[in-house]
């Protein structure tokens, strides 16, 4: 209620507002203001800036997958193929967060799926930020006549996932699947984690993935990136 009109309410209008009685609304701005929720000037009152702890207290109960899942479901609604949202779990991207629309993999991929990294667009996206020799210790092995194995190759494709800010992978983990990934990004600025867009390559060309795809899901990233400034949750 007080936080309904600019620079606060008098007791009358706080009563009046809330329907309780005014010696109820007295006792309780007097709590208000001795913890230093409310400040009381002029007989006006208004909210201080404390007031967001308590809706802090909520938001950092919140799991990694819970902050993420809203997002990733926007972005399904918004390019109509299913997205996911990974993290580096030794030379593997393990899947924390999905939403599907139709199957296109053999595999039926839920949360806790694990796909090799280098082989994914999750998986260089997330290396691009680890050091060149944990990408140097990595075997890739051929997953189709596309997957890249040539170590030189690979860092190649890792570097350049860094210098454009995202990942496409083109059917290097199962014949037939262009997936498209960008970072996200913890409180300190770290990635701690990717997310991506799937479709099966009959679908969508290299171009329209970086077309119609790429500028929703670098938002969908970012919007991610921006809740998890804000709370502790991590993968």
């Amino acid at each position: 209620a007080l936080g309904s009109a600019r620079g606060g309410l008098s007791l009358a209008d706080a009563a009046r507002t809330t329907g309780l009685p005014r010696a109820t609304v007295r006792r309780s701005l007097q709590v208000l203001v001795r913890l230093g929720y409310v400040a009381g000037a002029d007989s006006r009152f208004a909210v201080l800036p404390k007031v967001m702890e308590l809706g802090y207290a909520a938001l950092s109960e919140r799991t990694f997958g819970e902050v993420v899942q809203p997002h990733l479901a926007d972005l399904v609604a918004r390019v109509h193929e299913s997205a996911s949202v990974g993290v580096l779990s030794g030379d593997d991207v393990l899947y924390v967060a999905r939403v599907p629309t139709v199957i296109i993999m053999t595999v039926n991929i839920t949360v806790g799926t694990r796909f090799p990294a280098y082989a994914t667009s999750m998986g260089r996206v997330l290396l691009a930020d680890q050091p060149e020799e944990r990408l140097a210790a990595i075997a890739p092995e051929p997953l189709t006549r596309h997957t890249i194995t040539a170590p030189e190759r690979l860092r190649a494709a890792v570097r350049q996932a860094a210098d454009d800010g995202y990942a496409l992978v083109d059917q290097e983990l199962e014949e037939g699947v262009r997936s498209i990934a960008v970072p996200v990004r913890g409180r300190d600025g770290r990635v701690v984690a990717a997310v991506n867009v799937a479709t099966h390559a009959s679908r969508a060309t290299r171009a329209d993935l970086l077309r119609d795809v790429l500028p929703a899901l670098a938002e969908t990233a970012a919007r991610m990136s921006a809740d998890l400034r804000h709370v502790p949750a991590t993968p």
